[in-house]
């Protein structure tokens, strides 16, 4: 485990700086965070404080109840200076966001808050991540400062193109995301000889996920599909990520932001997920069937668009897709945790869960209500029952991240030979 500290100055990116701190601490790194007092004016220090665990703080002169101390270690018996202690007991100072003004100081030394006198005095890895409009960015004394600072031995992790800050501005100098900012501190942890991370609860496991809709054709450009956007799948891919599991996506028709630390394998239809799945299956310990696989696909698509033009109606002949996970379950080998999903409409929906669960021969199975308004496909948001042969659990409106984490927790405790609770 690492000791990291954060620095982060003003600016609209400073949001960013909540999901390196969650990616850090899940990687099993133990984070305090300093802010100036812009920052400050973007995300408050409750948020920091909440995701470490620790204080934060802004100015030399506020009292520090840890007494300079990371998570985990044990509390000094006397009050040291804020500025020298934090960075004495980190293995890595990032500053991220780093603005202009802030980036400026840096590269002169000037220690006017907390931020840029802990930077001073820090001997251990000094990590910056640039963020700014375009043509502060693209100004030469911004360039300038850079490339004192690289020449210094700092590790710089440049910003990338895109949207910016303010509305309708596009250009250079949008924050990095924060899973390479990490990658970036891995790699310059074990150039300096610094520890890294610990290993996840789940290193060495391998999941399987299958995210999104198929789509069946009816001709060369119409198809048969469903409102699945991936985000559930995606959410569960990331979650064991985070966990140290080794990853993969069966992923079909999404188009949503992917995790560099998972691998994805794209499908369109049934019978490409089901060939993708056959070929993932026996290498994997944990399978979770997220996608929503058609039911049924046109018996003769045709080769091409068909024409509405003297058509009075038009009739497609539907035949069955194959059941993938029930064909995955009967080849399942020892020590494999399968969970399915199944969205449902109306009342007696865990009871149709139960059902599939025991015919399909699953560990557990996810259902979910996809009538309710603003949860289940194509929304950010899901409410769910757990079902397994030993009861039921549900977990009410929440982020689909959360549900994916109370999902995991499921799988963890019944590989661990525990079971869901009534």
């Amino acid at each position: 485990m690492a000791r990291i500290l954060l620095g982060v100055s003003g600016g609209i990116a400073a949001y960013k700086a909540l999901e390196l701190v969650r990616l850090a601490t899940q990687a099993g790194h133990a984070v305090r965070v300093v802010q100036t007092e812009a920052a400050q004016r973007f995300v408050g220090p409750a948020s920091f404080a909440g995701l470490t665990g620790a204080p934060v703080l802004t100015s030399e002169w506020e009292h520090d109840p840890a007494r300079g101390a990371f998570p985990g270690q044990a509390l000094p018996e006397h009050e040291p200076l804020s500025h020298l202690a934090l960075v004495a007991h980190a293995d890595a100072y990032v500053v991220a966001p780093a603005g202009a003004n802030t980036l400026a100081k840096l590269a002169h030394g000037l220690a006017d808050n907390l931020l840029t006198s802990a930077a001073l005095a820090a001997t251990c890895p000094l990590v910056i991540a640039p963020a700014m409009n375009t043509h502060m960015w693209e100004h030469p004394a911004t360039q300038a400062n850079l490339a004192l600072l690289i020449r210094r031995g700092a590790t710089v992790v440049a910003p990338t193109q895109g949207a910016l800050g303010s509305k309708g501005e596009w250009g250079m100098g949008r924050l990095a995301e924060p899973a390479v900012i990490l990658e970036t501190l891995a790699a310059t942890l074990a150039d300096a000889g610094r520890p890294g991370p610990t290993p996840g609860p789940w290193e060495g496991l391998r999941v399987l996920v299958t995210a999104g809709g198929t789509r069946e054709p009816i001709d060369a450009v119409r198809f048969v599909g469903n409102r699945s956007s991936g985000r559930m799948g995606f959410a569960l891919a990331e979650a064991a990520a985070d966990r140290g599991a080794q990853v993969s996506v069966v992923a079909a028709n999404v188009a949503l932001p992917r995790d560099a630390r998972v691998r994805y394998l794209d499908v369109e239809t049934a019978a490409e997920l089901q060939v993708a799945c056959r070929a993932e299956f026996a290498g994997c310990d944990v399978l979770l069937m997220a996608a929503a696989v058609a039911d049924f696909r046109p018996a003769t698509p045709a080769d091409d668009k068909l024409k509405k033009l003297g058509r009075a109606n038009l009739v497609v002949a539907m035949e069955p897709t194959a059941d993938v996970l029930a064909e995955l379950a009967a080849s399942r080998a020892a020590g494999q945790t399968l969970v399915g999903f199944a969205a449902e409409t109306g009342a007696g929906a865990v009871a149709s869960g139960r059902e599939k669960l025991e015919r399909k021969g699953l560990d557990a199975i996810v259902v979910n209500d996809v009538a309710g308004d603003g949860i289940g496909f194509d929304a950010s948001e899901n409410e769910v029952t757990l079902v397994t042969a030993d009861g039921a659990e549900h977990i009410g409106r929440s982020a689909k991240r959360d549900v994916a984490f109370a999902i995991l927790s499921l799988v963890e405790r019944m590989r661990n030979g525990a079971t869901v609770r009534d």
